[in-house]
């Protein structure tokens, strides 16, 4: 059986990513920070998994939770925003945000990539946003984060290939998810040629699709955002 872990799973689209996955016969470790009771109840009602905890941002937490685990996809979803313009955003905001969605992202690719190169098999799907493509007001650390990602991505991408090892990245625009429940969907749906936000199971389609079975397709940037972002 094939093993997935994707990060963030306690979150709209890291959940409907693991579920994707079982569904279609992969054994998920559902990654946790601190909501370990919706990661059990996650694990409880897809079986053919387990919930993991770590804090991505810290190099050792990762280290020591994936010492012993081996993966065939990696879904690196975990990240948070902490917005505001720029002209009030403190240093502690930045390196939050950077050390988070950024250096977390390396941390558990670091950790994971060693048994992929092993095996010559593997594929990394990290899930970036719009805003690190075409910017945001009052989410310059955010954006910058996600910017890091799409380039990390390229370039790792050309790195293993010649182990067999794809490296991808979702770009998802307004979906339904904790980071939007605030917004007002009709408003913002006015820069959305599809005139609706996404919903989190659009995004996994497209995650497992390049996870299991674009063979031929690395270091692509893939927008799911309606077409507000082409």
């Amino acid at each position: 059986m094939k093993k997935v872990l994707v990060t963030g799973a306690t979150g709209a689209i890291g959940e409907a990513c693991a579920r994707y996955f079982s569904e279609n016969g992969y054994f998920v470790y559902v990654h946790y920070h601190s909501n370990k009771a919706k990661a059990d109840e996650i694990v409880a009602s897809i079986g053919n998994a387990q919930a993991i905890g770590f804090d991505i941002s810290n190099s050792s937490s990762v280290k020591e939770a994936l010492a012993n685990i081996s993966v065939d996809v990696l879904v690196n979803n975990a990240g948070k925003t902490k917005d505001k313009l720029f002209f009030w955003l403190e240093e502690n905001d930045w390196d939050d945000i950077i050390q988070t969605n950024l250096t977390g992202t390396f941390y558990v690719t670091k950790a994971l990539l060693p048994a992929m190169q092993k095996s010559k098999n593997g594929a990394i799907i990290n899930i970036a946003s719009v805003a690190g493509t075409v910017g945001n007001a009052g989410q310059t650390n955010y954006a910058a984060s996600k910017g890091g990602m799409i380039a990390m991505s390229k370039s790792l991408a050309l790195e293993v290939a010649r182990y067999r090892i794809r490296v991808n990245c979702i770009v998802p625009g307004f979906v339904h998810s904790e980071m939007t429940a605030g917004f007002d969907e009709k408003d913002f749906a006015k820069l959305i040629p599809m005139k609706r936000f996404g919903e989190p199971k659009e995004v996994a389609e497209v995650v497992f699709f390049l996870a299991d079975k674009a063979s031929y397709i690395t270091a692509e940037v893939i927008n799911i955002s309606g077409g507000m972002v082409r």
